[in-house]
Parts: C-alpha cells; structure tokens; sequence
C-alpha cells in the first residue's frame, strides 16, 4: 500500500467519524489473520502498518527457550544470542517473514476492513440518533408492506410498523407520508432496529405537543392521555397560567388544532377536558361530554360512584361503554354511573332495609 492509499484511508476516516488509528489497528488485525490465511501459518505473529509510508512488516513472535519443541512458536537461546547477544530465556524474538506478495492481499485486506468498519460506524451513528429519539414522532415514508408489518422510510433509517401498533381498518399504501411514534430502537447485527407505533397514547402526546405552541411552552401541561385507537381518545390537560384556558388553547380557532390531529388519526374522536386536583371534579370533567350530578368518591378502592340525569346515562357510558372505560382509565378511578332515578330507587331500597332491620 502506498502514502496516498494511507491518506484517502485516513481521510475517509475522519469523514466518516472513525478516528484513524482504531482504523489502522483494525487494519492490521485484519492482515494477521490474512497472513495466517494465504499461508498457512500457524505462528504467532505481529503486524507492523507505517502510517506514514504505507509499508507492511510481518513479523513471527517467537519465544526464547533452552529446548525447542515447536519451530513455529520456539527459538533456542543460542539461535537467539546469535541474533543479539542480550536475549536471554523467555524473551520474545521477532522475525521478519514478510511475503513478496503481500501487498496486494494486504490492499484488499485492508479495503475490506476499512468498509466493513465505516457500516459499523455508519450504523453506530444511526442508532445513537434514533436511541435519542425513543418516545418522539418520527415522520416516514411507506415503502413496502410484508407479513403484515409495514416498514417506513425515515431517510437514514427504515422503520417497522408492528402490526400490533397499527391502528385497527387503517389502510396503508405505497409512498404514504406517515406520521409514528418511536416505541423502541434494537441493536442488531444489521444495523439498529427501529420500532414504531401508531397505536400508543404518546402519539397522541406528542401531536398535542407540536401542535399546541402552549403545550410546547410549558404554559399548558398535558396531564393524562387515554386512547382507543382509531376510535376515540380522552386528554386531560391543565394550565399553569389562570388567564390561558387549556382546553380552549387545545381545540384552537375554530377548532382548527385539534382538528388537524383528528386527520393525522384518521378520524379518531379526541375529548378534550380539564384536569382538577379534586378527583370528583376531574371524574366529572373527563366524563364528558356528559353532564355529572354528583360524584362519590371512596379514597381507600379508588372508586366512585356518579349519578348523571336520567336522560344523559347513555351519553355518559358511551356506545359498548367506550365513554365509561376512557374516563375511567384517564382518571385512574373506578368509575360506577347511575342515572338520577337509578340512585333514587337505590337510595329508597337502602332505606327500607335499614328500616326492616330496626324492625
């Protein structure tokens, strides 16, 4: 190899954030095992590379010994003073064997090695920018649909779209831009692995959060997100300024921010309401948009009772009890709804017991 093959090689090193001198120790511990290869040698050797010059060395290492049984790895004492006078036993002695020919398989040698090493580093920093962005929307293209899995284009990377993190009847197709949520990124042989999802409640957050320049601010804090995918979502949010309305800042002008959420999701219905450090009042926020007579609350179950007007019960729960559900995992309460008449006859009957029981 020569001084201008040394220098692109250093060169392209630090272009591509490789420091030079882990690059030349990969080289030459590539063209050891090159040596050992092409001719067949089993003897301890060390590769010298000039960083300079680009000329090779090889050199066997072998141990200074009084009796020699193997040749490959062993030298008398006397074999070694006649080299120098002041080696002496358990030394080490080392031989040039460079081949004539070794420059050109230690050219190809250390070619693979230099590409094989720039991947690496490549992927390394791949990984490093995607492992900083676990948790974040990524922005990709559909490029292919496989087994069900869907793998997203993201520039320097592709992405994998789970079918588990679709959302239900979503259709995707070729060249779709697409909007995911970076569930979690894998180091593989490959190259790093970087799941996505489209089902996962940070989605939600994190749309919220480009969207709405007061959640961005920290003004309006998004305190809790529940979400069936491709159906409906509950958000709870809270201002920590009184003059700004967190809820109105959410939906925007006409409600054009949440809208524009709602088409990312496909549709998705999004409930918007007020988080209250009083639990009954934020059951009652989030319960929306049913209107909420009283709530119950018993601190030591987690679990409220609420009594809607007769006419709002169906509202309240929602169709296969979708409203209920959400509220209730919005809040982190257990949630029982009864209408007004309901929790009259079951006031009525409880009083009646309690009368037959003095009786």
């Amino acid at each position: 190899m020569n001084a201008e093959f040394m220098q692109a090689f250093e060169q392209l090193g630090r272009e591509k954030g490789i420091a030079p001198e882990v690059l030349f120790d990969a080289i030459e511990a590539a063209l050891i095992s090159a040596y050992k290869r092409n001719f067949g040698s089993a003897q301890n050797v060390r590769v010298s590379l000039d960083r300079s010059t680009g000329e090779i060395h090889v050199y066997a290492r072998k141990n200074v010994v009084d009796e020699v049984n193997d040749a490959r790895l062993e030298l008398s004492l006397s074999e070694a003073k006649a080299i120098d006078p002041r080696y002496e036993l358990e030394d080490i002695v080392e031989l040039e064997v460079t081949p004539k020919n070794f420059g050109r398989i230690a050219a190809q040698t250390a070619k693979q090695v230099v590409v094989q090493r720039i991947r690496e580093a490549e992927r390394g920093m791949i990984y490093e920018e995607f492992s900083n962005r676990e948790s974040d929307i990524v922005t990709g293209i559909v490029q292919r649909i496989e087994q069900k899995n869907v793998y997203i284009d993201l520039g320097k990377a592709e992405a994998i779209l789970a079918p588990s993190e679709q959302i239900p009847d979503e259709v995707y197709k070729h060249n779709d831009r697409l909007k995911t949520y970076i569930v979690e990124v894998k180091k593989t042989t490959k190259g790093p692995q970087i799941l996505v999802s489209r089902t996962h409640p940070g989605l939600l957050k994190r749309l919220f959060e480009l969207e709405v320049p007061e959640i961005h601010d920290g003004v309006v804090e998004l305190k809790s997100v529940a979400r069936e995918p491709g159906l409906r979502s509950k958000i709870a949010v809270y201002s920590r300024d009184e003059t700004v309305d967190p809820v109105g800042a959410c939906v925007g002008h006409k409600g054009m921010r949440v809208q524009t959420i709602v088409n990312e999701l496909k549709g998705e219905k999004i409930d918007i309401v007020k988080w209250n450090t009083d639990p009954a009042k934020y059951i009652a926020n989030a319960l929306s948009p049913a209107r909420v007579i009283s709530v119950e609350i018993q601190e030591t179950e987690k679990m409220s009772r609420v009594v809607v007007p007769d006419y709002q019960l169906s509202l309240a729960i929602g169709k296969e009890g979708q409203n209920a559900r959400l509220a209730a995992k919005l809040t982190g309460w257990k949630i029982d709804i009864k209408s007004e008449s309901q929790a009259a006859q079951a006031a009525k009957l409880s009083v009646d017991s309690a009368q037959e029981e003095l009786v």
